[in-house]
């Protein structure tokens, strides 16, 4: 009767080798994959993001929009309102939108120093924009209600929150990206007197 082949004790080593091996790079390759989400992670935090874009709409002007009130208390926003010779600010936001509520101390610092600023909350309800504007503070003027991003779009804005500077003739003469940081209110000012000379100059 012939039995059953039995491995070498060789064999036998080689597969136990082949096992463990397997199993130290079941336990590893998890802790490589996170390793390397946090190295990207900390490469995006320590690397300057890029705030001043060269966006298609430079130059150019707005759109013609009519978007109705966002809050029961401030108007609603058209083309029209951004052309009445003033240079004036547009900040894209939301109430769901946490770096919005980081640069509000910032908005109403342009607003002390004699902004303008006109906004636009993107996909969102009356009540939660109120809620947020409570309480961070509301330094617009006026307030659309852009339901569907369709005028976001159009201004060439792809997230929340950016902020344009808009001459007195309602042409987009700067954009940025992202929260505004306490050093760079400077340049934002600087930015809406540059538009104020441009439109002077006709340029």
């Amino acid at each position: 009767m012939t039995g059953t082949p039995r491995k070498s004790p060789a064999a036998s080593d080689m597969a136990s080798a082949g096992s463990e091996k397997s199993v130290r790079w079941a336990l590893w390759l998890p802790l490589a994959i996170f390793a390397g989400f946090v190295a990207l992670a900390l490469i995006g935090m320590f690397r300057p993001a890029q705030r001043e874009v060269v966006s298609a709409m430079i130059g150019k002007p707005l759109p013609q929009f009519n978007l109705p009130a966002a809050t029961s208390y401030r108007p609603g926003l058209r083309t029209a309102d951004l052309a009445d010779g003033q240079p004036r600010l547009l900040n894209v936001f939301a109430s769901w939108c946490i770096p919005c509520a980081v640069e509000s101390p910032q908005l109403q610092q342009l607003v002390a120093a004699g902004a303008q600023i006109d906004g636009i909350a993107i996909r969102d309800r009356q009540g939660d924009v109120e809620a947020f504007l409570a309480r961070n503070g509301n330094p617009f003027r006026r307030i659309g209600a852009d339901d569907v991003s369709a005028v976001q779009l159009g201004i060439g804005s792809s997230g929340v929150p950016e902020t344009f500077v808009i001459d007195g003739k309602g042409i987009i003469r700067y954009q940025h990206i992202g929260d505004i940081r306490q050093e760079q209110v400077p340049l934002i000012l600087q930015k809406l007197q540059e538009a104020q000379g441009t439109q002077e100059t006709g340029q």
